[in-house]
């Protein structure tokens, strides 16, 4: 159960990093397309600017787009102890001693700016001057997000449609020429072995055989042996033949695929024939291994029947497959 709910869990999480790219996309560029986010500087209420104000600490003021300050000081002031730490290096390595060194919401404008004039009215030199900066990234991530948002649904679809998702209908248009065998290896929870299967001592001799191959093939490889290619077990429903097959896969320790012949045959033309290819595919992949097929008779017939119509046989192809 825990691993069915961490493979669900992994199938969401493989999705998430679509919406988690476009959402980091979004917050980068708001936040670094603004130029004031590069910088470390400090901001200050309007009380602690009008104390450095009327102290004659400020040379400069920028008013940006007519809402934040900008705040550089004058050399006097920044080698007092107050300030020291505004001239220190930002987070790129750069000194900052050229300002700005304090930013500063300006609330009312007209207010705001009657204050610098009065500060200079008063003798103090200072500069102040009105400036407009564009967030040009914003503007680009934002002519670009419905192209971003058409790429992520693109690769999102594309991902279901190939068996990523969570399933259902479209998720076999891609995977529809896949084998459906259910894989039993050391990782799966199914431990079978001959003490499992009650009876059956015959079968279970002949097969014995096969098991001791897979678990020491040079003793016979040296005397010119080869291991059978396979075994038809044949008896009424029910009788063990598939708790058997899984029983020598335990005992010899190899990976153990398991289907139906059903699972072979579709509507579609030449979808039996590539599930038996990727069958066998994967075995090899997994060398040594077993291939149960339950129900092969599914698919077995007589071949050679629709040659004098002409007519394409599905299953017959999937059983050509199957025998070469």
């Amino acid at each position: 159960m825990d691993k069915k709910k961490n493979k669900i869990s992994n199938q969401n999480n493989s999705n998430y990093w679509i919406y988690g790219l476009i959402a980091s996309i979004f917050i980068i560029f708001s936040y670094f397309g603004n130029s004031n986010n590069f910088s470390s500087v400090k901001k200050i209420n309007i009380t602690t600017f009008e104390k450095y104000l009327n102290s004659g600490e400020i040379s400069n003021v920028i008013i940006i787009n007519k809402t934040l300050a900008e705040i550089t000081l004058t050399e006097g002031a920044l080698v007092s102890d107050v300030h020291r730490q505004v001239s220190k290096s930002n987070f790129l390595g750069q000194k900052n001693s050229l300002g700005p060194h304090y930013t500063c919401e300006v609330g009312d404008l007209e207010l705001f700016q009657r204050k610098l004039e009065n500060a200079q009215t008063s003798g103090l030199v200072i500069g102040y001057e009105f400036k407009t900066v564009e967030n040009k990234w914003l503007d680009v991530l934002l002519g670009l997000l419905p192209l971003i948002i058409l790429i992520g649904l693109w690769i999102y679809f594309m991902r279901r449609m190939a068996g990523g998702g969570t399933g259902g209908a479209g998720s076999q248009i891609f995977s529809i020429g896949k084998s459906k065998a259910k894989l039993f290896d050391e990782k799966s929870d199914v431990k079978i072995t001959f003490k499992d299967v009650a009876g059956l001592e015959g079968a279970k001799e002949e097969v014995k055989e096969i098991v001791d191959f897979l678990k020491n093939p040079t003793k016979y490889t040296k005397l010119g042996g080869k291991i059978p290619k396979g075994a038809l077990l044949v008896g009424l429903p029910g009788t063990g033949k598939t708790l058997l097959a899984k029983a020598v896969a335990g005992e010899a320790k190899v990976p153990f695929f398991s289907l139906s012949g059903s699972d072979f045959v579709e509507m579609f033309v030449g979808v039996g024939a590539s599930r038996v290819r990727d069958l066998f595919k994967q075995a090899k992949d997994k060398s040594p291994a077993i291939i149960f097929i339950d129900e092969i008779d599914a698919i077995g017939r007589a071949r050679g029947k629709n040659n004098m119509t002409g007519s394409n046989d599905e299953r017959e192809n999937t059983l050509n497959q199957l025998l070469t």
